[in-house]
């Protein structure tokens, strides 16, 4: 019985030992708790504070141009004119000159291709014939003090626009022989502006033939080309020679 006794006794002081042991790990436990409040404190600052790489990433953000991300304007290069435009817009800015100089009443001129026009012998009769679209017109240069007449009527009558007026004298206006010669002028077909087109380009032609020297200078002008340019002929199945009647599906 007392080796029993001493044994109870001996077992009886470790009970506390295993209190203490449990207490520990009470009083642990809100250590942990603490911790996981200053881990959760310290991720709330570090979400609130910026890190360093993204401060810098939206610091380097290049600025943005207004109007950079639209495209650019393409500017079509200037298409080369034709002779004939050329020589359009040459006798549109001469008529527009001459009109100014008469308003403001100034008496200067250019001079004229040719500074001293070539006489004509009393008979001597150029002949040449100019064309443009279904038009032509036959010329005959003659001596004389500047007249023109188409089809027996004067240039006034026969073109009343100043402008086809113009064009139809420019080859004598440029050339000087607008008051040495007299014209005289047969022309048929096609319409009032191609037919003063071929007037000037058989005027052109028989002014080249009494001066040769004048023949480098008209053509550079344009006033020698044929302007092989018409109208384009219909086609079977269409109304003109592109435009298509409207598609129908059903």
């Amino acid at each position: 019985m007392a080796d029993d006794e001493q044994r109870q006794d001996e077992q009886q002081p470790e009970e506390p030992q295993a209190e203490s042991e449990e207490t520990p790990k009470e009083v642990g436990a809100p250590a942990g708790a603490d911790a996981e409040k200053d881990s959760s404190d310290e991720g709330e600052g570090t979400e609130d504070a910026p890190s360093d790489g993204e401060a810098g990433k939206k610091e380097k953000k290049p600025e943005v141009v207004p109007g950079a991300e639209l495209e650019p304007i393409e500017i079509e290069p200037e298409r080369e004119l034709s002779a004939e435009e050329q020589a359009r817009r040459e006798a549109e800015a001469e008529e527009r000159a001459r009109r100014e100089r008469e308003l403001i009443g100034e008496a200067t001129e250019e001079k004229p291709v040719a500074a001293k026009p070539a006489k004509l012998s009393g008979d001597a009769r150029i002949l040449a014939t100019g064309k443009r679209k279904s038009s032509v017109a036959r010329v005959v240069l003659t001596p004389g003090s500047g007249s023109i007449q188409v089809n027996r009527r004067t240039l006034e009558e026969y073109f009343p626009r100043g402008y086809l007026q113009s064009v139809a004298k420019q080859p004598l206006v440029q050339t000087g022989y607008e008051g040495n010669v007299d014209v005289r002028v047969r022309v048929h077909g096609g319409g009032i502006s191609g037919q003063a087109s071929a007037v000037r380009h058989g005027i052109a032609r028989a002014l080249s033939d009494v001066d040769p020297e004048l023949r480098q200078e008209l053509k550079r002008r344009g006033m020698l080309t044929r302007d092989a340019r018409a109208k384009e002929r219909r086609k079977a199945g269409l109304k003109k020679a592109r435009k298509r009647p409207q598609f129908s599906k059903r």
